[in-house]
Formats: structure tokens, sequence, C-alpha cells
């Protein structure tokens, strides 16, 4: 059974403590850097050779054209006519709901005139084109399809370009439905760096896109970060997160679980627990180990617990909320009474998960709100993933003669401040001389 690390807020070096805890290395890895780095540029210069190159060697695609390896609309649909009734009746409600949020985050245009006539406002547009990479072969996740593609789709991106890699030919009947009922405009066969770089670099096939989102391993990562600023991205997510806050009255085997559902990520996941109940934490202790016998993934459960999972004791919820501001969580359940009132005194998290019966899960597949959410406590200065990533801002300015006038009068005091003649003069053309 897993050692899970104790911690109290009580003890002299508890921050300290937190932060040994909380730490986590993500430093590139200098062999997948050099390889990533001669892969981008490869694909750069060379186009759809160097990908059917690529695809051949890492996934064992037997394809002679780049087109070769576009999925058409109609095997989306195929795919989505295959799953079972009960896959398709998830995945459509999942869809639906994703979607109704969504609508609530589009920004719209916006404009006001003042009183000399100027026109001032705000140009929402969408992106001409995004990309979305999806995992593939032993990872299925229609789920990330969803979360990704409907926000671009609620935005009115006009083309959604999907890339999944497919080893050895085999797709999964799960994603590509997903894809359909998404709405994804084009679908490649293609993973790894390759994708990324046809995405950001485009190819004589596969078009360049103005973003790239989605999750893959550490070599789409740092494609990612490496194609960044040639085009936008996401987020550079690290290992998943879970915070419970827990008051010491739910269902010890709830909590248990919801620890569980993040650890069986993968053996870097973190699960934090935090109440101000020490027996409370000892039964969820009991929970662990009765429930990690029943889990198909126990070993890696059992490597996140025992790595990187911490139980704090705290003195008081208040102390509670200081701890859970302090991490900055990716997910974060307050399985408290009143939950909605405490969740007002969060500042720092990617999504709060309110009350005992809101399970963490709820919100990977269906509740609604997006799960691309920042990691690592970047949820300190970023957000979820939503319909404004896919929309960019525009400044309107339109002056009015008289507005001009007067502007220009205050643009030329500080344009000469600043020494830019050029400036100055530019707006004193427009300043209405005295008769």
């Amino acid at each position: 059974m897993p050692e899970i690390r104790q911690l109290k807020t009580s003890d002299n070096d508890f921050w300290k403590q937190l932060d040994e805890v909380l730490a986590w290395e993500q430093s590139t890895d200098s062999g997948v850097a050099s390889v990533v780095t001669d892969i981008l540029a490869d694909v750069k210069k060379r186009g759809d050779a160097a990908v059917l190159e690529y695809t051949q060697k890492f996934d064992r695609v037997d394809a002679t054209t780049a087109a070769q390896l576009e999925l058409s609309k109609d095997d989306l649909q195929q795919a989505l006519d295959r799953i079972n009734p009960e896959q398709r009746a998830a995945l459509e409600l999942a869809a639906a709901r994703v979607r109704a949020y969504a609508k609530h985050q589009k920004m719209e245009s916006w404009s006001y005139t003042e009183a000399d006539g100027t026109v001032l406002g705000q140009k929402i547009t969408p992106m001409d084109r995004a990309g979305l990479y999806v995992p593939g072969g032993k990872a299925a996740y229609p789920s990330s399809v969803l979360m990704n593609a409907i926000p671009a789709k609620v935005a009115e991106v006009p083309e959604l370009i999907m890339v999944v890699p497919t080893p050895g030919g085999e797709t999964n009947d799960l994603v590509l439905a997903s894809a359909a009922i998404s709405g994804v405009d084009r679908v490649f066969t293609i993973g790894g760096a390759q994708a990324i770089a046809a995405l950001a670099y485009g190819t004589e096939t596969i078009p360049k896109v103005d973003i790239i989102t989605g999750p893959g391993n550490s070599y789409v990562a740092t494609a990612k970060r490496m194609v960044y600023g040639v085009v936008g991205i996401d987020m550079i997510a690290g290992p998943s997160e879970i915070l419970v806050v827990c008051d010491g009255k739910t269902d010890p085997d709830w909590i248990a679980m919801d620890l569980f559902s993040q650890a069986e990520h993968d053996e870097e996941a973190q699960s934090i627990l935090v109440s101000p109940d020490a027996e409370f934490l000892v039964k969820v202790k009991a929970s662990i180990e009765k429930l990690l016998l029943e889990m198909p993934r126990k070993e890696i459960i059992q490597t996140s617990l025992q790595n990187r999972a911490a139980f704090i004791l705290v003195s008081s919820m208040e102390e509670a909320i200081v701890v859970a501001n302090y991490i900055a969580p990716e997910h974060l359940e307050l399985s408290i009474e009143d939950a909605e009132k405490w969740a007002q005194k969060i500042r720092h998290a990617g999504a709060i998960f309110m009350g005992r019966y809101t399970a963490e899960a709820l919100g990977d597949y269906c509740a609604g709100p997006n799960h691309v959410l920042p990691t690592s406590g970047t949820a300190r200065f970023s957000s979820p993933l939503g319909v404004y990533d896919f929309q960019k801002r525009s400044s309107l300015i339109g002056c009015s003669a008289e507005g001009a006038s007067e502007l220009g009068k205050c643009a030329s005091t500080l344009a000469h401040g600043e020494g830019l003649v050029a400036h100055a003069r530019s707006a004193e053309y427009r300043i209405i001389k005295d008769e």
C-alpha cells in the first residue's frame, strides 16, 4: 500500500514541505528537444515528403501520398454509425452540454460613439483555421475531441483540422465519432512532432493553422512549445492534479475514489486531500487501502500516491482555503457544507467542483465546462480552454474631424515629449486651425 505523505499546517516548516510536494520538474529532456528541433525543421523544409517519412517510420502506416493520410467525412460518419447506441447517446449528450456552456462564453463586438462623433469599439473575429491534436494508439480520448473542437466551432472558426496518429493503421471509432459529432472539418492520420510541424507551417496537403490545441506526449508538448509564436497554442500542460477539500462529512470511499480518478492518469499525477478532521484522514487512508486492490490501474495509482500525493491537516476551513489558493490546483473539489459560499473565496483554480455530489470525473466528460485546464500552479494567471481562445479582438477607432483635432493636440504634446516628431506632425495635420 502507498505511504502517503502527511503534512500539518501547524508544523513550523509546513510551507517548505508543501513546496517540496508540489515541485515538478517541467524541463524538456535535451534528447527530446534535439529530435523535435530536427523534425520541425525537416517538415518546414520538405513538407508532405517529410510528414510521410515520419509517419511511415513512427506509426508504420503504409502511405505513398499525403492525401492517403486524410479521412473523409464519410469515414467519420461510418465510425459514428458503428459505435453502440449507448456510446453514441453519451457522446451526443456530452457534446450538447459542452456546446450549451460554450455558447455563454462567446464574445461579441461592441462600440460606442462619443459626443463629438468619434467611434471607439472592439471587433471580435474568429480565427480562420484551428488545429486539434488528439492522441492515438492505446490512448483513446473522445472527450478531448469534444472539449477542443466544440469551443472552436461555437467561436465560428471556419475550418477545424484534426490530427490523430493511427499506429499500424488502426483507427479508434469513438475518437472519429466524436469528430463527426463535433463538426471537425478535416482529419489527418498523423501524430507526433511531425503533426505539430505540419499544422504550424503547413504542407502541400495539410493547411497551416492559427492555433494548435490538444494534449500529447513529451514530443508533442515540446513541439508545441517550439512553434509557439508561429502559431498560438492552448497551454503546455503538466501532470493531472486534484485537490480535495473535505470537512470530514463525505463518505471516505467517495473521496478515495476521487483521488484515484486523477492518480490513474499516470505516475506523475498528483492527488492532495485537505481536511480539518484528523480522524477523517485516517478513514480515507483505510478506504484507499481497501479500494486500491480492485482498480485495474492499481500500479499506476499506487506509484502516483506514493510519490506525489499528500494529506494535509488544517486547523480550520479558512486555513484550508488559504492552502487551496496557494496550491492553485487544476481541479478543486470543495466536498463541504455551503460549498458555493466557500467557492467565492477561491482565487486560483482551473475548475471548482462544489458540493459532495460533484465528482471531478463529471467535469472530465459531460458537465459542460471545458476539461482543458491550467496545471502546475498556472491557474494563478491562466484559465480553462474556451471559446475566447479561438476569437481575436481588434480595436476600432474612428475619429470625427472635431475628435481628431482635440485628440491631435494631446497626441502632439506626448509625441514631442518622446522625441517622435513624425508622430506629432501626423497628429497636428488633423488639428483644426482657428480662423
